[in-house]
Parts: structure tokens; sequence; C-alpha cells
């Protein structure tokens, strides 16, 4: 594996957690209980964390000598490599749900092959990782259950936003030729092995909440090779305000 390859690999995952964290911390205080305002804030807070990590990381490889900061706040929208998934807006309660279900359902799954990493970094970030997305898959479990299985109004909305989000999950598998070089030599998942298991959790769990399966065979791409939502530049304009705005602050 080359320099630039872990710099890539590295920037693909870091730009997931940040923007997944990112969309999750607006509900910060907008939360439907008080006790899912404090959960969504802390989820949020394990993913903007991961992020740091590797972007860290991710600067030690830097041929542009960029800190973490920079890599994460100060990159045009085209040089974000995250998933479109992640970037959608939040929607109701019932479409954020849907959301880090698909998402970390499948991220607990690619984790746990990531573990077997020959690169230690990123067996070590695996491994810690798990230990969070444990609970995050519980947490959004727990909520399709109690939406799908509940009244007629939250089990409408919870298969519309099943329905809405599943052509949006096919990129969570893609493989292009970075990741199948790494993969091929033992540094990173091959993600297209992880679609069974997932769909089969998925039924289980879909059974359980009295929910249909989307069955839509055409999924989006686009996000690992830059070209994302409209949404995305509303996104970045307001994470990245403060530090476009006073450039190299600290406080």
């Amino acid at each position: 594996m080359t320099q630039l390859q872990q710099f890539n690999y590295t920037i693909r995952l870091a730009d997931d957690a940040l923007i997944l964290g990112q969309r999750l911390s607006e509900w910060c205080g907008h939360g439907p209980i008080l006790e899912e305002d404090i959960a969504l804030a802390n989820i949020a807070l394990d993913y903007i964390g991961q992020a740091t990590n590797l972007y860290k990381h991710a600067a030690q490889l830097d041929t542009q000598k960029r800190d973490e900061d920079a890599l994460a706040l100060t990159r045009m929208e085209q040089e974000y490599n995250n998933i479109l998934m992640l970037e959608l807006p939040n929607g109701d309660y019932a479409a954020t749900i849907m959301r880090q279900y698909y998402y970390t359902s499948f991220y607990l799954l690619f984790l746990d092959k990531l573990k077997s990493s020959n690169d230690a970094f990123f067996s070590g970030f695996a491994e810690k990782s798990i230990k969070e997305l444990r609970y995050h898959v519980q947490h959004a479990s727990d909520w399709v259950k109690r939406m799908g299985d509940g009244t007629e109004e939250s089990h409408k909305r919870i298969q519309e936003a099943a329905n809405q989000l599943w052509p949006y999950v096919g990129e969570m598998f893609g493989m292009d030729a970075l990741e199948n070089e790494l993969a091929n030599a033992g540094y990173a998942v091959d993600r297209a092995l992880l679609v069974d298991e997932w769909k089969k959790q998925c039924t289980a769990l879909f059974d359980e909440a009295t929910l249909a399966m989307p069955t839509e065979a055409w999924h989006h791409k686009g996000g690992r090779e830059g070209r994302h939502t409209e949404h995305m530049g509303f996104l970045l304009a307001e994470m990245q305000f403060m530090q476009r705005a006073y450039p190299g602050a600290k406080w």
C-alpha cells in the first residue's frame, strides 16, 4: 500500500464519519424527547471523534502538509468523498433513525472485517470504534421496531423513510479500483462481501418491525468521486463557516 493509497482510503472513512456526525449534531436541542436529544448528541460526538482520529492519521500522510482541521474544514465540496446518504437532510425523526439503521448496521459489519487489516492503524481504529457502533446499531434497531410496530402514523413514517433512503444504500457496498486493490492486499474491506449478511439482518429487523423491505434495484452513486447532492454545499457552508471566516483561529 502506497502512502497516497493509505491517505485516500483514510480520507474516505474520515469524511463518512465527519458528515454523519455533522448531520446528527443538527438534532441537538431539537430531539423529540430529552433522552433522544442527549442520545443523538452523544452519537454525533462518537462520529466526530472517529473523524478526528482518521484526519490526524491522514495529516501524517498528506503531501500538502495539512493538519486535521484543514483536512476537515477547508476542502472544497468536490474534494469530499463521503457516501451520499450521509449528507442528506435529517428529515423527520423516522428518516434520521432509518438512515442510522441502514448505515450503522453496515458500518458494524465493515469494522468487524477491518479489524483484520494488515495495516496496524486501520485494525486498531476498527477495534476501538466497534464498541461505539454496537450501541449505535442497538439504538437505531430499537427505534425502528418501536416505530414500525407502533401507531399507524409511526408505521407509515418509518416505512416511507425506508423506501426513500433505499436507493442510497447501494453506495455503501461500492468498490472501485482503489478499494479493490487494497482489499486484495489485505489492507481494506471488500464491501461487496457484506451485502448478503447486511440484507439478512435488515430483513429480520423489518419482519419484527412489521415493515416491508424495499425492492428498488437502482442506486445513487458519486460521493466517492466528489459528485454530491445539492445538500452538500449548504452543509459545508455551515460546518466550515468559522474556519473560513477566521482562518487558523485557536480557542
